[in-house]
């Protein structure tokens, strides 16, 4: 039986092919994709099962070759390998590993180092069960003109969008930076302040942290979260619990943007420390859900019936003072189901919100001593898990458990199907997920 198939289409028919799952998805198709739900919507998407599961790992001193490294998991059902890391490509040091993403062709995956802000660019086209590192991008820092702090990679028509975090100063204030394909610098965005909104509409504060950014096409906009600066970041997290100036310096707000003039337009007040964002799919769903790290609440942003973008917080996820902290957040294709990830206690609770306004939970389960990512297939069948969360933020001891493990989802409760211990396997501290598919680049 025929696992997969796969097209590289281009920009436009990219942006059609979405539209068209969205608006399948929408009248209760069956969807005919299977890639993860958490992409931007220019990528090639794949159609079919994923092979790979490629890991953006931290690199732990004393364990294998200490250094940052992009694991490949075999995730092919039948396979002898299945369940298995096959291949590490090692980039030589330890950069604080966090997120990445694929270009809107799918063939390279960027993945982006906290602490020195360096970005790995690695060919997965040429054979997508071992990617190679091809590039490595060193001068962000200058290049932005202050930015630091990479947080990522989310791929636009012909070219990468990078978040940061923080600056060159080590503070909050962020900005947004875009690089062709090819990693040439085009231009760099400065959140909002309250020193300059840069004629955005500001909601009590404009506080100039990032984090996230997600883009809705079809209404031309982009919204951006906000997290703390390398000052914070790269601290142990009982120091910066401890420090009472250091806790003032976590982000409080979300920013709406024009998308196509890279406009800041609106700055909602979100307070709690807003993380992931994720971009309801329907055709007609003007929304977006985010959880916050510290608040440990749920909030919608969503498109009123008059046309005005506002924030509210519509569900408590666990109780704030037991610090669950809500970390990463997956979204289902038919916008039915969330999926929160809460690193402190090491759960995932799943919500329903077929409602966006009224979320309702229905399955709760133990992950681990720590969880962190989650990453979901586009049928909605399969969940991913990865533990770390920052290098100096991770618990210690027993509870420093370091692994991606794979679950399968029945619509009801989550069963196990593999787990990879990393530390047993000295790769490391596993943190961000993308899935692979051979058929992307040979048809």
């Amino acid at each position: 039986m025929a696992r997969r198939s796969s097209t590289r289409p281009t920009t436009l028919s990219r942006t059609i092919r979405w539209a068209g799952v969205a608006l399948g998805l929408s009248l209760g198709a069956t969807a005919a994709t299977a890639d993860e739900t958490c992409q931007s919507p220019y990528m090639a998407k794949i159609t079919g099962l994923e092979d790979f599961v490629y890991v953006w790992t931290l690199g732990v001193e004393g364990l294998g070759d200490g250094s940052d490294k992009l694991v490949t998991v075999d995730v092919r059902e039948g396979s002898p390998t299945f369940g298995k890391p096959i291949r590490s490509a090692s980039v030589g040091g330890r950069h604080e590993a966090h997120h990445g993403g694929f270009t809107d062709d799918r063939r390279q995956f960027w993945a982006a180092g906290l602490s020195d802000s360096k970005i790995f660019i690695f060919d997965v086209a040429n054979d997508p069960s071992q990617p190679k590192l091809v590039k490595v991008i060193d001068d962000f820092v200058e290049r932005s003109g202050g930015a630091a702090g990479p947080h990522g990679a989310y791929a636009l028509p012909g070219r990468m969008l990078i978040p940061s975090l923080s600056n060159k100063d080590g503070t909050g204030k962020a900005a947004l930076v875009e690089y062709t394909n090819d990693g040439e610098y085009i231009a760099t965005h400065w959140l909002p302040t309250n020193q300059n909104p840069q004629g955005a509409e500001i909601d009590k504060v404009a506080d100039g942290y990032g984090y996230d950014a997600r883009v809705l096409p079809r209404k031309n906009v982009m919204l951006t979260s906000s997290f703390t600066g390398i000052e914070n970041y790269m601290r142990p997290l009982g120091e910066v619990l401890a420090d009472k100036e250091a806790s003032t310096k976590f982000g409080q707000t979300m920013v709406l943007w024009d998308f196509h003039a890279r406009q800041p337009k609106k700055v909602l007040h979100v307070p709690g420390v807003p993380l992931e964002v994720r971009w309801a799919w329907g055709p007609h769903n003007n929304y977006a859900f985010t959880a916050t790290a510290v608040g440990s609440q749920l909030w919608l942003v969503y498109e009123d019936a008059g046309g005005d973008w506002k924030a509210k917080a519509i569900a408590d996820i666990a109780d704030p003072s037991k610090m669950p902290v809500p970390a990463d957040i997956s979204l289902s294709a038919d916008d039915r189901t969330l999926f929160v990830d809460t690193f402190g206690d090491g759960m995932v609770r799943v919500f329903d919100v077929s409602d966006p306004h009224q979320p309702r939970q229905v399955h709760e389960k133990k992950i681990g001593a720590q969880v962190n990512m989650v990453s979901q297939s586009w049928d909605g069948k399969r969940l991913y898990f990865t533990s770390s969360l920052l290098s100096k933020w991770d618990k210690t001891g027993a509870d420093n458990e370091q692994f991606l493990k794979a679950f399968a989802w029945d619509g009801k409760e989550l069963k196990p199907r593999f787990a990879i211990d990393f530390t047993t396997e000295r790769l490391g501290r596993p943190h961000m997920m993308a899935f692979g598919s051979a058929a992307l680049y040979t048809n």
